[in-house]
């Protein structure tokens, strides 16, 4: 499956994307008719400013298990919910609310009591979404497993009790990695290292002691003699996306161009003024800076809110275990 974006007299004149392998959590592609600074920008881009829909902030109205508070919410946060129409909530920053609503955040709850002798497993299954969010999809736990039980959330004995309730919002990988929609993305170009890019340590035989790339068959290798290309550059790369299935893979490369797109946009904007840009220009992004405060804790860790990572302080509440609001 190939895609071409401009083609004339049967040969490409802009970026093209062959499709080599695709099913509901991979991606393998290959991008060509590109320099290396713009390939390596999708890759950043798909990796850490993808938006998706994490449990950010969790209240406990009762926890008597073996772990600790923060532990559980730590757990809490890396279950990958989807995030099928986050672009339909609004990031807290943007938001008019106190500390959340219905347009900027997902409601959550978990309340579950052991009885019997034996030991009581919590899952993701277990958490129950609110009916306030913007379509029946996002913000469900994504399970995966033939069981249909989702990750592991704590084991209760008898006479131990789990009550929580999750406020789960929108970010993006660079502010918390549990906001990452993807678990892997593999990049690579040049596989038989024409343009020596790479240097290879060897004892005696690279060619014996580095094993062949998959892709290596793709393109043909140096001929023994031939002269080095100053000139050359790379012009095919090779993605391996990885989704954690929080959304589509091919969704999440779509996501990822709409925003290169975007960020283009934003700089053209600050070169030009344009005001007629205004439509397509959705400014640049920062850390959510308004979870400072509040009861619960945060499952971001040790940032204060001017800091620029995860947003909040860590561990509930405006301190974290006798420190200052800068935290830690």
């Amino acid at each position: 499956m190939e895609y071409d974006t401009m083609m004339m007299d049967n040969e490409s004149l802009g970026p093209s994307v062959k499709i080599s392998e695709a099913d509901s959590i991979h991606v393998n592609f290959e991008l060509n008719n590109v320099d290396l600074s713009f390939a390596n920008s999708l890759r950043r881009i798909i990796q850490a400013e993808v938006a998706t829909v994490a449990i950010d902030l969790v209240n406990f109205a009762a926890n008597s298990s073996v772990l600790a508070d923060e532990f559980i919410a730590h757990r809490l946060g890396l279950i990958p919910l989807d995030s099928r129409g986050a672009d339909q909530m609004l990031y807290s920053r943007d938001c008019d609310c106190d500390q959340s609503c219905g347009k900027c955040s997902i409601t959550l709850t978990l309340h579950a009591s052991c009885t019997s002798d034996e030991v009581m497993k919590v899952y993701a299954r277990d958490l129950l979404v609110g009916a306030d969010r913007p379509n029946v999809h996002v913000g469900n736990p994504v399970i995966t497993d033939p069981d249909g039980l989702g990750p592991l959330i704590c084991k209760l004995r008898k006479g131990q009790e789990l009550n929580i309730q999750c406020v789960a919002k929108k970010g993006i990988a660079k502010e918390h990695a549990k906001w990452s929609p993807c678990s892997a993305v593999g990049f690579e170009y040049d596989p038989h290292n024409k343009l020596h890019h790479l240097d290879l340590w060897y004892e005696k035989d690279a060619l014996k002691e580095w094993p062949k790339s998959k892709y290596a068959d793709e393109e043909e290798p140096a001929q023994e003699g031939e002269p080095f290309d100053y000139d050359a550059v790379p012009a095919r790369f090779y993605y391996e996306v990885e989704g954690v299935g929080s959304i589509d893979p091919d969704a999440i490369v779509q996501s990822g161009i709409k925003e290169i797109q975007t960020k283009l946009a934003s700089l053209i904007h600050g070169l030009t003024g344009n005001d007629g840009m205004n439509d397509i220009y959705d400014g640049p992004r920062s850390p959510d800076a308004d979870m400072d405060g509040g009861a619960g804790w945060q499952t971001s860790y040790g940032n204060a809110p001017d800091q620029g990572w995860g947003g909040g302080t860590t561990y509930g509440g405006q301190t974290s275990y006798g420190a200052d609001q800068n935290g830690w």
